[in-house]
């Protein structure tokens, strides 16, 4: 049966207090974000110490870590940016396993200076693409030194976002040390979110063999362009993203992700996988659960 869990950063409080919230709920798994209102764990304080802290408390409340966020702007335009941010990711991959996980997940980034949520011509450029795969080589080296997995998130408007840029990328680096993170709502655009099902399809038939955690958020159409939708929520801009242009992107349950699709097909290629919601406050988490609760019964997963 898949095992259904959620981002730590969606409880901003201090370490202990987030898994006894996390736990509440009746989770069982977490993606933790490393944001404790009690714990510094800016790039010098990511220690042994600290990393066996926060593992040791997530397994006292029997909720054990099944990825680290690692989200950064891989191809960031301005150099210095770009090194801080990779280099801080190298120091959570190092770190990984004594935080209880092998895996570690970023999305590739974009070329934009002022967002990483938009678009950017060179982001689908040869030039641009190259820059981001020789990036995540780096990073793949460093991950198979400590025994991790760097797992990538596509996102379209980023320099890896569609279907065929995300095999590109596993053909061009052919590594057990790079996985793939699936949610399937980060491919749709206006032009394919309308052919809902065979678009899932195709993610899946193309992708699915690559694939170590899952997320669950969902999407739908708006009426017109409404720019970058952030949430006002105590979280990194990362988990108050909502949306971008005509594609909004809310809690599981309230858009038009075919979810009955997307479960089973999930469960049948990997029937174990966590899948850890996303794109919500504190006080929907209820309503999200109990939405992913009932169709993973529905749909005997």
């Amino acid at each position: 049966m898949l095992q259904l869990g959620i981002f730590t950063a969606y409880f901003p409080c201090a370490l202990e207090e987030t898994a006894r919230r996390i736990r509440a709920h009746g989770f069982n798994t977490v993606q933790i974000d490393l944001s404790f209102k009690d714990l510094d764990l800016s790039d010098a304080n990511i220690t042994p110490a600290n990393c066996k802290k926060v593992r040791d408390i997530f397994r006292s409340h029997d909720l054990p870590v099944c990825a680290v966020s690692g989200y950064t702007n891989l191809v960031h335009p301005d150099p210095v940016r770009r090194k801080q941010n990779i280099d801080r990711l190298k120091t959570i991959l190092r770190r990984a396993r004594e935080l209880g996980t092998p895996y570690v997940i970023s999305e590739t980034g974009t070329f934009d200076p002022d967002s990483d949520w938009v678009h950017h011509p060179k982001n689908k450029t040869e030039e641009g693409y190259a820059l981001c795969r020789d990036v995540i080589a780096e990073l793949v080296q460093c991950a198979r030194e400590y025994g991790a997995v760097f797992c990538v998130e596509t996102y379209v408007n980023n320099v890896i976002g569609s279907v065929a840029e995300t095999q590109r990328l596993f053909t061009d680096i052919a590594d057990p040390c790079l996985g793939l993170l699936m949610d399937p709502t980060n491919y749709f655009e206006a032009h394919n979110i309308g052919d809902m099902d065979a678009e899932l399809g195709r993610i899946f038939d193309a992708l699915s063999g690559y694939v170590k955690i899952a997320h669950a958020k969902d999407v739908k159409l708006a009426a017109s362009d409404q720019g970058v939708q952030l949430a006002d929520i105590d979280a990194g801009e990362g988990h108050a993203l909502r949306g971008v242009g005509r594609i909004e992107l809310p809690s599981p349950g309230l858009g038009s992700l075919n979810y009955d699709f997307y479960l089973r097909r999930l469960w049948r290629d990997h029937p174990n996988i966590p899948i850890i919601i996303e794109h919500l406050d504190e006080a929907d988490v209820p309503r999200a659960k109990r939405f992913l609760d009932g169709k993973l019964k529905e749909n005997g997963c």
